[in-house]
């Protein structure tokens, strides 16, 4: 293939794992749950074959779908967004992470007021939207930080625009990653701003993630190792902590997503596009909005038939996910849940049944596969198994794509 164009929709999953007892999400099944509860329509998915992944009764199916279709299972514990996308590129984090249910311990909190000045408030697990809330009124009068977690390894940190600026807090957050990334091994820490007045709050869209790098190289590393493009849209850049990663468009919410993902589609390019659909989890999943998630799988289902209609004969278009979070499920978490994968092209076999992947892993050796580069050690790409054979030849593919670095060079000034 000449490029690759990968949609993860965040927390949309397919159906509870095996192990999922262990996480709370007995039952859970974000696909599922949904449709049935809103009727959703999804006629260009369902017409890949996602009918025949979910098996919802009462939902007819093609006869021949006209792309492959299959789900994969998660080998790494942990439910996480960064813990899902290193998987999906070769990354499987080798033991759990730290989780802090309960608060964080003493000298985490004396760190973050000896090196910002300011007190502390919250330390509790507890959904964003929700903290903000109980202690904005205690925030605008002390100035303290609202500090949070969730069942995932993360520190959070929110302030009002008018308590802190946004780089102060930015630096507050970096001050955090500093001490915790290296010691504790927590994944992420975050920066939450938010503004508005008390029974109006909301925040804004300059959250900031800091990430824990990747252990391992994963299929990014090896692509751009191999001069091969990479360009992300959405969070993808900062959950690889910026590696392996040739350019990245920042984006706040599926709209301005597909919009970036359009726009880079427009022009003839080469080698992956890595794109993160993030309101299905951050808006939807996270605030048990049902009836929003289905809407937002309607516009998406609907991008991806904009999309189809205009891949190129050697463009290759994959659909995934990075985790479940069932907005019917009890609770605000991330769902430990299978994954569905969908792929088509002019170069894709239709009614080609993937099955139940081992790993999350084997999507990453298949991006590798399709563009030409060996897929590393981990996962078990499906390449040959969906490939047409003879497709055609890409022209002067590799001058190609040392003209698209030089471009983004000169536009650039440079990678670092």
């Amino acid at each position: 293939m000449d490029r690759v164009i990968l949609l993860v929709l965040d927390g949309v999953g397919a159906g509870a794992l095996p192990d999922s007892a262990a996480y709370g999400d007995v039952g859970s099944d974000t696909l599922s749950h949904v449709l049935a509860q809103t009727g959703a329509r999804l006629p260009v998915l369902w017409s890949l074959g996602l009918g025949q992944v979910l098996g919802l009764p009462g939902r007819a199916l093609p006869s021949r779908p006209e792309g492959a279709y299959g789900r994969m299972a998660q080998r790494a514990v942990g439910k996480d967004s960064t813990i899902g996308h290193w998987e999906l590129m070769g990354c499987v984090a080798p033991r759990p992470f730290p989780t802090y249910p309960g608060g964080f311990p003493p000298d985490v909190l004396a760190h973050l007021q000896a090196s910002t000045g300011r007190g502390v408030i919250g330390n509790r697990a507890a959904s964003g939207t929700e903290i903000i809330k109980d202690l904005c009124a205690e925030h605008l009068r002390t100035g303290s930080w609202i500090v949070y977690t969730s069942a995932d390894s993360v520190l959070q940190i929110a302030a009002h625009e008018r308590v802190a600026r946004v780089d102060e807090l930015y630096g507050a957050c970096e001050a955090m990653a500093d001490y915790l990334m290296p010691a504790r091994r927590i994944l992420r820490v975050i920066a939450r701003p938010f503004v508005g007045e008390p029974g109006a709050l909301r925040r804004t869209p300059g959250r900031r993630d800091i990430n824990l790098p990747p252990p391992v190289p994963t299929a990014l590393d090896r692509l751009t190792d191999a001069l091969v493009p990479v360009v992300t849209v959405g969070k993808v850049d900062g959950i690889f902590a910026g590696r392996g990663i040739t350019e990245a468009i920042h984006t706040a919410g599926n709209s301005a997503t597909m919009a970036a993902v359009r726009d880079e589609l427009s022009l003839f390019g080469t080698g992956l596009l890595f794109a993160n659909l993030i309101d299905f989890d951050m808006l939807y999943g996270h605030r048990n909005d049902v009836a929003g998630f289905g809407a937002a799988l309607e516009a998406v289902d609907a991008f991806v038939g904009e999309i189809r209609q205009g891949l190129r004969p050697r463009e290759l278009l994959l659909i995934s996910a990075d985790h479940g979070c069932d907005p019917t499920m009890p609770g605000t978490d991330h769902t430990r849940e299978y994954v569905p994968v969908l792929a088509c092209g002019p170069g894709v076999r239709q009614a080609v049944d993937l099955g139940e992947r081992r790993s999350f892993a084997d999507l990453g050796a298949t991006v590798c596969e399709a563009l030409g580069i060996d897929p590393g050690p981990v996962g078990a790409g499906f390449w040959e198994t969906i490939a047409r054979p003879a497709i055609p030849e890409g022209e002067h593919i590799e001058r190609q794509r040392v003209d698209w670095f030089r471009r983004r060079s000169a536009l650039d000034g440079g990678f670092g």
